[in-house]
């Protein structure tokens, strides 16, 4: 499951963009700020940036620079107005992988979106965490060679575990982005997730890597 982070400080096409993308499956989150993004970028593991050139005190090309210089290797499509070749190639120059002219369909910036996850896919296909193998084309999860069937959210949350393993994600991490959504304190629902997990590929095995750090959230730990 794909996450994205739109940066887009006009709150109607930005919310436009995400309940889009929210109805293809696509895990979604919105930042107005540049501030605000570089939070999330720093704290949360994104496939995709959709940023707009055009934002408050630092605008996307240097918002975009920012990010490489900090090691973000995923991919960013730059959403601007102006469409001259000296602009397209500023934004590439500044580390963006595609540029789309606002103003779009949505239709075209679905299919640049997919088009662009399809490339990253193509050179990462799988998270491995020694004998646990995931396979994020055909979605199948596989340890010591046995299938592990999970549900498409159980397989959500294994995603994110095997792309922080031996990295402690707290309750309201996983929420956020797992589904999608602020976190309910007195909800339960993560705990009952992490406990069919448990069942599903820790329990029959020997060797247990989930883990829970009292207080703090729960751990994948590395299969060595």
């Amino acid at each position: 499951m794909h996450r994205i982070l739109v940066v887009e400080d006009e709150k109607k096409m930005s919310g436009f963009i995400q309940q889009g993308l929210l109805e293809q499956g696509y895990l979604v989150d919105v930042a107005d700020h540049p501030k605000q993004a570089q939070e999330l970028v720093e704290n949360v593991s994104y496939d995709l940036l959709i940023l707009d050139i055009m934002l408050p005190e630092t605008d996307g090309l240097e918002l975009s620079r920012r990010f490489r210089a900090k090691g973000y290797s995923g991919l960013v499509l730059m959403l601007t107005a102006l469409n001259t070749t000296r602009d397209k190639v500023a934004g590439l120059d500044a580390g963006a992988d595609d540029y789309l002219t606002k103003p779009f369909d949505f239709n075209e910036l679905l299919a640049r979106v997919r088009a662009l996850l399809r490339r990253r896919g193509e050179a990462t296909t799988t998270l491995v965490n020694g004998d646990l193998v995931m396979d994020l084309i055909k979605r199948t999860v596989v340890r010591e060679g046995h299938i592990v069937d999970l549900t498409s959210k159980e397989f959500a949350l294994m995603e994110l575990f095997l792309r922080n393993v031996d990295k402690v994600l707290d309750r309201n991490a996983i929420a956020k982005q797992v589904w999608g959504t602020e976190f309910d304190p007195d909800s339960n629902v993560i705990d009952v997730y992490v406990n069919h997990l448990r069942k599903k590929m820790d329990n029959p095995f020997p060797r247990k890597l989930l883990r829970t750090i009292v207080g703090h959230g729960y751990i994948l730990s590395k299969n060595h």
